[in-house]
């Protein structure tokens, strides 16, 4: 009889926001794949869990090394993946093996925890009603730009995760890419020094680009507000008039994607043909 890959949610932060069923679970369970073996070891030790056998499974890894987790566990055995914080498969390993793990037929049962997307999102101020998670952006390029532009127009509140050492990079194109939002940088989430820093997308870019974030770091911001998208014919008419005016063009993006639902280089992309 095949076992059973539990997917074991561990904290974020706090130790006390583990659940009574996950150290169950983790007591319980025959072997554990764990993101980092020397992490997780720290925190089974923390909770008197010992003798237990751990197997690596780092992302860059999961590929080749899910085949060999759940031949163990099709030949009996029950496993337990946990990352280094929060829930597997959610911008951390576990995707691979929960799709392979399906497709062999075997079972997958999710043991709930913290996970840092619904933490920060809860505490931010932000709608919660719909919510659009992005995980981590791509680093930089087309990959990148695509992405902020394919969810510009999107009303529901985006969320995504970002190193604190890309954070003053990635405030700026993200006003670029959807003008100047309200937002919020949540930032070690459960942590002694937990922060929640909010206020517009402009706001939030003056304040990193002068300060070093440190911890781990969550982004959310507002979805579109406007009531609908403008034609090119209209964002054309009012890139002309701000143009006549004398407006900076870049400026002169910023507040017409906000305002017109566009992707702020689309935007200015247009505005630098009608330049010409």
């Amino acid at each position: 009889m095949a076992g059973t890959l539990y997917l074991v949610a561990t904290p974020i932060g706090n130790l006390g926001d583990i659940t009574s069923r996950a150290l169950e679970t983790l007591r319980e369970v025959r072997f554990i794949a764990c993101e980092d073996t020397r992490h997780s070891r720290v925190l089974l030790d923390h909770f008197g869990i010992g003798g237990k056998d751990l197997v690596s499974l780092p992302a860059f890894a999961e590929g080749q090394r899910a085949g060999r987790i759940l031949d163990r566990i099709a030949e009996g055995e029950d496993c337990a993946l946990v990352t280094d914080a929060g829930s597997p498969a959610i911008s951390d390993p576990g995707e691979k093996l929960v799709a392979e793990a399906l497709e062999r037929g075997l079972e997958v049962v999710p043991i709930p925890g913290p996970t840092a997307l619904v933490a920060a999102l809860s505490a931010s101020g932000l709608p919660t009603g719909r919510f659009h998670f992005l995980g981590f952006l791509p680093r930089k390029g087309a990959e990148r730009r695509a992405m902020l532009e394919e969810v510009a127009a999107l009303s529901a509140t985006l969320v995504l995760y970002e190193s604190p050492r890309r954070l003053a990079e990635t405030l700026p194109d993200l006003m670029d890419a959807w003008g100047d939002r309200r937002a919020c940088v949540a930032r070690e989430l459960t942590k002694l020094h937990e922060e929640f820093a909010r206020g517009t997308l402009s706001e939030l870019a003056a304040r990193y680009a002068a300060e070093e974030a440190r911890g781990e770091v969550v982004v959310l911001v507002e979805g579109r507000t406007g009531e609908r998208r403008w034609s090119e014919d209209e964002l054309r008419k009012a890139l002309e008039e701000g143009l006549s005016r004398g407006e900076k063009l870049k400026a002169l993006s910023t507040e017409l994607a906000r305002r017109a639902g566009w992707a702020g280089q689309d935007v200015y992309r247009l505005g630098l043909s009608l330049k010409r």
